[in-house]
């Protein structure tokens, strides 16, 4: 009886303190391990706040004419940190490599397409598209140009003054980007233009050249062309610029552009562009 006395007594000393370490412990579980952790505060990067510049405008630049040349002036338009479209001339002999490395790099390839000008030219007859072919050789040369760059998912016009005036041309031209689900931009080299008229009779995604940023290579007016194409972007929200693989060109991009950025405008592909437009529409 003494015995069971003592053994109850050293239980009654014990049992409050195994109570007591019994819910230290509960209480130790649930704040390390099941209550919500703190969410570390957001980087810079991922922030949303306020102090995130405004989005004033988004601008689409084309660079065209790449094909000719392989040299750092070429080289230095893949280094340029904006998602640019490149439109690349078919049948020269850089043509086919320079649009392999421009899309494993990032950037957006479309078929710079020769076409009849009203002012004689030379070069490129092997593509050039001619208002007095048949349609079934318009057709055939403009497949020809896909086989040749099998990256590009869309085509804008080299030259081609005459050509996008004529609409038979131009259909024909629209059914081969139909059926390759391609896109077109008119460089607009002439006013008397009808090419969008035509794409969009075919149900075509299309969209058109605002500014030429380099028609002269003196690089002020290069700046002077590139913050024309700025504020049409802020403007009216979205605006396409054409420049060509120019050590002046790329000059001003690689100095322009970061600021650019800083000031609130982005830099989309083509592609995104008319995207946007048609979910507008």
């Amino acid at each position: 009886m003494k015995q069971r006395q003592q053994n109850q007594f050293i239980l009654n000393q014990i049992l409050p303190f195994a109570f007591l370490g019994i819910i230290l412990l509960t209480l130790f579980w649930y704040v390390f391990w099941i209550s919500p952790k703190e969410v570390p505060p957001a980087t810079p990067d991922e922030s949303l706040s306020d102090t995130s510049p405004k989005v004033r405008g988004i601008i689409a630049i084309v660079i065209d004419d790449f094909g000719y040349r392989n040299d750092v002036v070429s080289e230095g338009f893949l280094d340029l940190d904006a998602r640019l479209t490149y439109a690349v001339i078919p049948g020269h002999e850089n043509s086919q490599s320079f649009a392999k490395n421009a899309q494993n790099v990032g950037y957006e390839v479309i078929i710079h397409m020769p076409m009849e000008s009203h002012v004689a030219s030379k070069g490129e007859a092997e593509y050039r598209l001619m208002t007095e072919m048949t349609s079934a050789e318009i057709e055939e040369v403009t497949e020809r140009a896909f086989s040749h760059l099998p990256q590009a998912i869309g085509m804008n016009n080299h030259q081609g003054s005459k050509a996008t005036e004529d609409p038979r041309v131009m259909r024909v031209v629209s059914d081969v980007l139909l059926r390759h689900q391609s896109y077109f931009v008119d460089s607009r080299t002439t006013s008397n233009t009808i090419a969008q008229r035509v794409m969009d009779k075919a149900m075509v995604p299309n969209i058109r050249r605002h500014v030429f940023l380099d028609n002269d290579f003196d690089p002020g007016l290069i700046y002077k062309q590139l913050n024309e194409l700025a504020l049409l972007a802020e403007e009216q929200g979205m605006a396409v610029g054409i420049g060509h693989v120019k050590k002046e060109t790329l000059h001003v991009l690689k100095e322009e552009i970061p600021k650019m950025k800083e000031q609130g405008f982005q830099f989309r592909f083509v592609s995104e562009i008319i995207n946007q437009e048609l979910q507008r529409h």
